[in-house]
């Protein structure tokens, strides 16, 4: 019988990272793949609980996202964990076209059959909230930044391929499959036991899709109970959401005393996160105002600043990574920390026709193999990845295998082990940063290794 308890399908690598996090500080010990393990690879591992697959489905068209989902599924369904979880972003943000969350899910009940699939969007801890259906938005996970109501968000309202543009989840998936989706509202969570229970009940009756509410992490402990209860290693229950169905799911078992209750952190053989570094290297491919203040601010506190010109990667892209890789390595070989970006004001609107519709497999692979060579050279050993739709291209390019978390550093974005075997990046230090993850200094947060 299967040991794990849960695996799950990144549709980006920096929210698979997210998902990582969650269970690591629960007590779960999770490992997160480029692939699919094998049962041989998973033995590496011993005394896992918990495995993901950092994907690209969020920038993937359709066709080609299903070509790459349905196998990866299929996949992790023979691992025998009893819940199998699909993460998307804390924004939502899709489309029929680009990263279609409706396919998914169509696709996926197929595979899993179930009564109904769960779909929780919320997540509290990374400032995102669903009310009566609404969902909000935090302007820059782990900051004080304002809460908006996702079609007003100043940066997900205007993503560049994915502008959210409807904060009804419901009518937004609607626009990209036909079945037939339910809620289960914040005001369920008042009433008492029994009601709430024939309520919920008769929701689960009439809906293929459940939607749920959730405003606090005590939201998440009740839904994660009602979920364990769908869920089994021979019909393991499939399930869309943020990383908020981690920390559901880990709240529960906490509850029941299979996991730890205490969120402490541990990693053997690892007392804290490492010391500062001397210079870190920082590759940005996000278009995120968040992400271009926090350029701004590493920028006026000592970072160096290497910036891709565009025009020259549609004409020659290993002439250009050349020259990036050459101007980065001056500045880390005189000890000071490099910011190398695409862009730190917005989507670039005059983009070469070499590029259009193909930035974030592009730009990411650029992003990978400049960090990849920094690090192969010793120039840094810590390495911040910025930018969601790219964030998957550029761990190819890097040559990553897998990841194990070693320390938090923000909400969303924890600090993380290589594991690349007979590769110099082997226990090299990583972090994936979503556009809307950090304050204005997360730059240097991740330099000093702590909050």
């Amino acid at each position: 019988m299967s040991r794990l308890l849960l695996t799950f399908y990144g549709d980006d690598f920096t929210g698979s990272t997210d998902a990582l996090e969650q269970l690591t500080v629960a007590g779960i010990r999770t490992m997160l793949f480029i692939h699919p393990p094998t049962p041989a690879e998973l033995k590496k591992f011993p005394g896992l609980q918990a495995v993901g697959v950092a994907g690209n489905t969020r920038s993937l068209a359709t066709d080609a996202m299903e070509r790459e989902l349905k196998p990866a599924l299929l996949a992790l369904k023979k691992l025998g964990a009893r819940h199998v979880h699909y993460k998307v972003c804390s924004t939502f943000d899709s489309s029929s076209t680009i990263g279609s969350i409706g396919r998914v899910m169509d696709m996926a009940a197929k595979i899993f059959p179930a009564p109904f699939i769960p779909l929780l969007v919320a997540a509290p801890a990374l400032g995102r909230y669903t009310v009566f259906g609404q969902h909000f938005a935090r302007y820059g996970i782990g900051s004080s930044g304002a809460i908006h109501r996702l079609d007003r968000h100043p940066s997900i309202s205007t993503h560049p391929i994915t502008p959210m543009t409807e904060a009804d989840l419901r009518l937004h998936l609607a626009k990209q499959t036909k079945k037939d989706i339910g809620l289960i509202d914040i005001l369920k969570f008042d009433l008492p036991e029994e009601e709430a229970r024939a309520g919920i009940n008769e929701i689960l009756r009439g809906a293929e899709v459940v939607l749920f509410d959730a405003l606090t992490s005590d939201h998440l402990r009740r839904i994660g109970l009602l979920l364990d209860r769908f869920a089994s290693t021979r019909r393991p229950l499939f399930s869309v959401g943020s990383s908020g169905i981690e920390a559901a799911l880990s709240s529960a078992w906490a509850a029941e005393g299979r996991v730890p209750r205490a969120l402490s952190f541990r990693v053997k053989g690892r007392q804290n996160p490492s010391d500062q570094s001397k210079q870190i290297l920082v590759v940005s491919g996000s278009c995120s105002p968040v992400t271009g203040g926090q350029i701004a601010w590493a920028l006026k506190h000592g970072f160096a600043e290497v910036q891709f010109d565009l025009t020259a990667v549609a004409a020659d892209p290993t002439q250009e990574i050349n020259r990036v890789i050459r101007a980065a390595s001056r500045f880390l070989q005189g000890n000071r920390s490099v910011v190398v970006h695409t862009t730190k004001r917005g989507a670039d609107k005059k983009l070469p026709r070499q590029l259009k519709g193909k930035t974030a497999s592009w730009l990411g692979v650029a992003l990978g193999v400049v960090a990849h060579f920094t690090l192969k050279k010793r120039l840094v050993n810590r390495v911040c990845v910025a930018g969601g739709d790219t964030s998957s291209y550029a761990a190819l390019a890097m040559g990553i295998q897998a990841l194990e978390m070693i320390a938090p550093l923000t909400p969303g974005a924890p600090l993380c082990r290589v594991h690349a075997p007979d590769s110099p990046l082997n226990g090299c230090e990583v972090v994936f940063k979503g556009g809307q993850v950090g304050a204005e200094n997360y730059f240097e947060v991740v330099k000093k290794g702590r909050t």
